[in-house]
């Protein structure tokens, strides 16, 4: 599948909540469950992962947040140590441009809209939502459910043809 890969440390939960949630084991698992994916459920044999900061620039070197320092940092040196190539904290603003998305398979993002704003704006009717780390494939369309216009005729497939295709390309990798 190409384009732009996302996953979160943080899900849905209130921006005011996120800086205390971040610690370096949730960062660390991310990326773990986010590099098997992508080899098992991908097909990707040596997984890049580029990992956000969490304040604005990646902190300044804590002028604007110590997130970087004192947790996102010591994430990306033990996912190394473990032996999966991740590099950052980097800007949020700055993680998603063409040029920036050739050099990773998967952007691992500290909180919800960080990861999907640049996804539903690069393809908002494509968009998949993959729950990695699952015995079973599970795919959904990336832009919810759509209740608000459930039943007045208003609604398009593409997300949902995009998820089948997305969970059809993943359980034959996995079956292979």
């Amino acid at each position: 599948m190409p384009g732009l890969r996302t996953t979160l440390v943080t899900v849905h939960e209130p921006l005011d909540r996120v800086a205390g949630l971040l610690s370096i084991e949730k960062i660390v698992n991310a990326g773990l469950v986010t590099a098997q994916a992508l080899r098992r459920d991908f097909g990707i044999a040596a997984p890049r992962l580029f990992v956000a900061g969490f304040n604005p620039h990646a902190g300044e070197s804590g002028s604007i947040g110590r997130e970087e320092a004192e947790i996102i940092d010591p994430a990306v040196r033990t996912l190394r140590d473990l032996g999966i190539d991740a590099q950052g904290p980097y800007p949020a603003d700055s993680l998603f441009p063409e040029d920036m998305r050739k050099r990773y398979d998967a952007a691992v993002c500290m909180y919800h809209d960080q990861a999907l704003i640049p996804v539903k704006m690069l393809d908002f009717w494509g968009g998949v939502n993959v729950t990695l780390g699952l015995p079973i494939v599970r795919t959904s369309p990336d832009h919810g459910t759509a209740f608000d216009i459930a039943g007045r005729g208003l609604a398009r497939s593409d997300s949902l043809v995009a998820a089948i295709r997305a969970a059809e390309d993943i359980a034959i990798r996995r079956a292979a």
